[in-house]
């Protein structure tokens, strides 16, 4: 009884994880994995349905599934030295994080802490909007601050041609405006937790998977003013923080050794190097995030 309890977890969860990464041919595709039918797999389907961890649009034929997401959490901190990032995380993020594995908590802990951080100390904004939305297996977290934009502020603080630059900079790991206070490796190694990091800024897009060698460097037709993160991770995503240090920054001080470059830096406008639906698969991780607006 409990190895077929077992197969039928293993079973959903492979659903979902089709449905996460591509929502079409699901059932075919879980048939032809697991050897079963068409029948089995549609059960398994409708109790996901029933236990609310998918939805559908469209009739049997043209059906398709995609994995429903809650704002749990969509808060506005002043940036008037009123609050910490451990505050934040502590009183409003955590404790939404019942039930995931503590390896996961860690990574939430030390890349959550680090972009409220930088918004508290770098933006030079009036507020930060922290929202956290969160599906059947995954969690993702957008930090929106009204500064001045981090591309824009690193690209005047080190005196480079344009903000696409500013990234290529920051994503080595070793750039801060602020040299006394931060070493600059915070954005580098949270980049690297998550399955998906992004950040948005002015009419610039950043965009790490971390699957994937290459970082992508775009331009927004249309840009907002601030600085926009998003952040995505499986909720049960067996990565530690400790082995992402340990890769990039050998030995017990976790002093830093290593460094990867972007190599796609693309414009997105009249020089197109990246295709126009490419790119706009790539700015959909961050424009599920809409840019609130900030209330006086």
């Amino acid at each position: 009884m409990a190895g077929t309890r077992k197969r039928g977890q293993e079973i959903r969860q492979f659903i979902l994880r089709c449905i996460e990464g591509s929502p079409s041919d699901v059932v075919n595709r879980t048939c032809e994995h697991f050897k079963i039918s068409r029948q089995a797999v549609n059960t398994h389907v409708r109790r996901l349905v029933k236990e609310e961890k998918i939805s559908f649009t469209g009739t049997t034929k043209n059906r398709k599934y995609f994995i429903p997401t809650t704002v749990v959490l969509d808060a506005l901190y002043p940036l008037d030295g009123s609050i910490s990032e451990d505050v934040v995380w502590s009183k409003s993020v955590k404790p939404l994080l019942n039930g995931v594995p503590e390896n996961v908590i860690d990574i939430w802990h030390h890349g959550i802490t680090e972009m409220i951080n930088n918004a508290i100390d770098h933006s030079s904004g009036k507020a930060v909007i922290v929202t956290v939305k969160q599906s059947s297996i995954f969690t993702e977290v957008a930090i929106y601050d009204d500064g001045e934009g981090i591309f824009k502020k690193i690209q005047k603080a080190v005196g480079l041609q344009d903000e696409r630059h500013s990234v290529l900079e920051l994503a080595k790991g070793k750039l801060t405006t602020d040299p006394e206070n931060h070493s600059g490796e915070g954005i580098f190694f949270s980049s690297r937790m998550f399955d998906n990091f992004t950040i948005s800024s002015g009419c610039v897009f950043f965009s790490h998977t971390h699957d994937q060698v290459e970082d992508w460097i775009l331009e927004h037709e249309t840009g907002h003013g601030g600085t926009l993160v998003a952040m995505k991770l499986s909720n049960e995503s067996k990565r530690i923080s400790s082995d992402i240090f340990d890769k990039f920054a050998p030995g017990d001080s976790y002093g830093f050794t290593k460094t990867v470059v972007p190599v796609c830096l693309t414009q997105y406008g009249d020089d197109k190097l990246v295709s126009r639906s490419q790119a706009k698969r790539l700015l959909t991780r961050v424009d599920r995030f809409k840019t609130p607006e900030f209330k006086s």
